[in-house]
């Protein structure tokens, strides 16, 4: 990206986070060079504050996070689209945009329950504290932990599915999938990376 910093007086240009799952936009910050150099070699938002004078990244503090998915110059190279996960809310005073709007990602049109809104389900929890959240206590035992969940509820589903109960069946399955879909986020993986994988392998 060829950026023009000197369009404006403080060699600053606007930034604008847009919620990569959800589109909704989360706020509004400024970067510099450095500001704009740093986001794309941590991979979280960093901005340049006006009223500190400082290099900022956002949730350092706080540990809401903003995840860079992409960033986008706009025709001019004056202001710039950062997509990023956010982790938490992105607001200061705990709203989950600085525009006081929910940011929750919807479900299928006919508010069909999807295991992409599952996904979504568990970045949520992962936010909030292991006292409240069963996901966020086995997720922070660390990636053995969470794969030996996988592992015990595999084993339950294959012992519910040799049973003639489908009602247990089916709950084993579900569980197995919740765990599967946390594993993956251990992982550093989503959904649709194994949907895409699956993809190439058709279209072999």
């Amino acid at each position: 990206m060829n950026l023009d910093y000197s369009k404006y007086a403080d060699g600053l240009i606007p930034a604008i986070v847009q919620d990569a799952k959800t589109d909704k936009v989360l706020m509004l910050g400024f970067m510099n060079q450095e500001a704009l150099k740093i986001t794309q070699e941590t991979g979280k938002v960093t901005f340049y504050s006006r009223t500190q004078k400082k290099l900022w990244t956002k949730g350092e503090t706080s540990g809401h996070y903003l995840n860079v998915k992409n960033i986008l110059a706009d025709c001019d190279n004056d202001t710039l689209l950062i997509k990023a996960n956010p982790i938490g809310p992105t607001c200061h005073k705990g709203d989950d945009t600085c525009f006081q709007e929910v940011n929750k990602p919807a479900q299928a049109n006919n508010n069909e329950f999807t295991l992409e809104y599952l996904e979504s389900v568990i970045e949520q929890r992962l936010s909030e504290s292991p006292e409240k959240s069963y996901t966020r206590r086995l997720f922070d035992k660390g990636i053995n932990k969470v794969a030996q969940k996988v592992g015990e509820e595999a084993v339950e589903i294959v012992i519910e599915a040799k049973d003639s109960n489908d009602d247990l069946f089916i709950n084993e399955a579900a569980d197995l999938m919740f765990h599967y879909l946390l594993l993956l986020k251990a992982k550093g993986f989503k959904l649709k990376d194994v949907i895409n994988t699956l993809e190439s392998r058709h279209k072999k």
